[in-house]
């Protein structure tokens, strides 16, 4: 098949143009979009009298064979054909004759490649949002099976308070919350049809855009002919979502990674989710949780690429914007993986809990209770934090701990001390006394539970 762009060349392309220039080797995947949209397309032309109702119709079930033959494997995409949309014209004309070539009247693959991108943006962000509600649905079972366990909170990697395991985790469910909010909102925002903006300035074919609208689902048509088809602000707020997303998860990893480390020894991961060593017989490496914060980084780079690739480019289409692909494939590709990964890891995991309850005596993480019982019996607080660090001191310089203290000794340093001090310097008091909304008690994480369960018991997506 001759360019659709030949007419006006009168050399071929060098061979090595055409290897630069292809992109149907990574837009392939976009056949089954290109193809509904093609058929809408097809159908708006029959319905506005642009082609006959006979060759709308014989169009419309060639594209249709298409797309039963690409879905079995049995077409071969051709890369000197360019792309996925030539590809497809191509075998349309073969199949169909010449009513294929009607196919393209009153688009270009400017709009066309537009409506493509936020067809299928659109149906992977449906899938993420599912993603993250299969997470959040994993992270809520664990931390109800831990409600009762507490571990040590930090601040700076040093020992700062206890909280509630379940807490614990439940931070990551709001994160993955935010995470959804934010695709969900971005599937709204790129839900407008580019297709009838044509190359850059509209077509003089009476076409009917809000037919094609409604048979794609889309909102509403695009305002702008010469925005719509150089748009591609949706695809960078798609990597930046990605982006934000895989960088909970590393977080999540990176204390996973640590709390399986000897040294912490809170945690063990299954064995289906760790690998071993070629020349270490003991080792158990915790493989899942350092791919998913490695390929966070890839990710950074696929958003980077984007906002690089859309910083010095004038109105309207340029053919740089071929390279928004495969970046934008790969950050989907990889964020799903990732969340799907880390779904099915979670509950492969099993606590210490003996090793917990040592951890908790390490730290000094009573200080700020200690503090705060003073402060509740009428010492100003900043005067109770200085005496609660002068008992630190006291405690590090003899090698002991808070709780080990008497009563006696406690006395020594203010008369303010009485026999309920050590109940309050118990982990499962400190962790009650934080019984407001937000907070790690109990009672507050459970009813943030159920908050949650509600939630994702509305979800629908």
């Amino acid at each position: 098949m001759a360019k659709l762009w030949g007419g006006r060349f009168k050399q071929k392309t060098d061979r090595m143009v055409e290897q630069l220039g292809e992109s149907v080797s990574f837009d392939a995947r976009l056949a089954p979009w290109d193809i509904r949209a093609s058929i809408a397309h097809a159908r708006m032309l029959g319905a506005c009298g642009i082609v006959s109702k006979r060759e709308s119709q014989s169009i419309v079930q060639g594209l249709e064979a298409i797309a039963r033959a690409a879905a079995t494997g049995k077409i071969r995409w051709k890369r000197e054909l360019e792309d996925i949309h030539t590809n497809i014209e191509a075998e349309l004309v073969r199949r169909i004759g010449d009513a294929g070539k009607k196919l393209h009247t009153a688009r270009s693959r400017n709009d066309q490649i537009a409506t493509d991108l936020r067809l299928w943006a659109r149906d992977q962000m449906t899938a993420i949002l599912n993603r993250l509600h299969d997470l959040q649905t994993a992270l809520a079972d664990f931390a109800e099976e831990h409600l009762e366990v507490i571990l040590p909170g930090f601040t700076h990697l040093q020992h700062a308070q206890p909280v509630l395991l379940a807490h614990h985790i439940l931070a990551y469910v709001e994160m993955s919350q935010r995470d959804e909010e934010r695709f969900s909102q971005l599937r709204t925002r790129a839900n407008v049809l580019p297709l009838g903006s044509a190359a850059l300035a509209g077509t003089p074919h009476p076409i009917d855009r809000a037919m094609v609208a409604k048979e794609l689902g889309f909102d509403s048509v695009s305002a702008n002919s010469m925005d719509a088809v150089s748009d591609r602000d949706y695809l960078i707020e798609f990597c930046a979502n990605a982006a934000l997303a895989m960088m909970h998860l590393s977080r999540l990893c990176e204390e996973l990674i640590l709390w399986s480390s000897q040294e912490f020894g809170f945690i063990e991961i299954g064995d289906a989710f760790t690998t071993g060593s070629s020349i270490m017989p003991q080792k158990k490496n915790p493989d899942v949780a350092e791919l998913v914060r490695g390929k966070t980084g890839r990710v950074y780079g696929d958003l980077m690429a984007l906002l690089t690739l859309m910083k010095g480019l004038p109105l309207t289409y340029n053919r740089d914007l071929q390279e928004d692909k495969e970046r934008v494939f790969d950050a989907s590709d990889t964020l799903q993986l990732c969340l799907a990964v880390f779904t099915r890891m979670i509950p492969a995991i099993r606590v210490n809990r003996e090793i917990l309850q040592i951890a908790l005596r390490k730290g000094f993480m009573e200080a700020t209770d200690l503090a705060d019982y003073l402060a509740a019996k009428g010492m100003p607080f900043r005067a109770a934090h200085e005496l609660v660090g002068n008992i630190v001191v006291y405690c590090i310089q003899n090698k002991r701990d808070l709780i080990s203290l008497t009563l006696n000794e406690l006395q020594r340093y203010s008369p303010l001390f009485a026999a309920d001090v050590h109940h309050a310097l118990a982990p499962k008091t400190m962790v009650g006394r934080r019984d407001h909304p937000g907070g790690t008690s109990p009672k507050q994480v459970k009813l943030a539970l159920q908050k949650v369960r509600r939630r994702l018991g509305h979800s629908a997506y």
